[in-house]
């Protein structure tokens, strides 16, 4: 499931699939004062309702729910989570409670 390799920088990169099909990774932080991972989608993909498309100054494509909309060069879509050890730490009984049973803990 996981593809690790490294950043130019040396540091670790692991790249996966989620269940639709969207490019993840998990990366070691290159932050100098904590120690820190990204974890999340690489891409936002974002995307618009045909139906809603003209209306938003884009052209509609026929015959489809959802088309791929454009976003300017100069926005950011954040995507990936920027977290410390506490916050994983803190994550972790979450995930592992949805391993064992799968369901969010109350």
């Amino acid at each position: 499931m996981f593809n690790t390799t490294e950043t130019l920088r040396g540091f670790a990169h692991s790249s996966f699939e989620d269940r639709y099909g969207a490019k993840c990774s998990i990366q070691k932080s290159s932050i100098a004062f904590e120690d820190c991972i990204w974890f999340g989608v690489n891409d936002a993909d974002p995307k618009i309702m045909c139906n809603n498309a003209v209306r938003n100054g884009v052209p509609a494509q026929d015959n489809c729910g959802w088309q791929p909309y454009e976003i300017p060069e100069d926005v950011l879509l954040t995507t990936r989570m920027h977290l410390t050890q506490e916050q994983v730490k803190q994550i972790i009984p979450v995930l592992q409670h949805f391993v064992d049973t799968g369901e969010l803990p109350d």
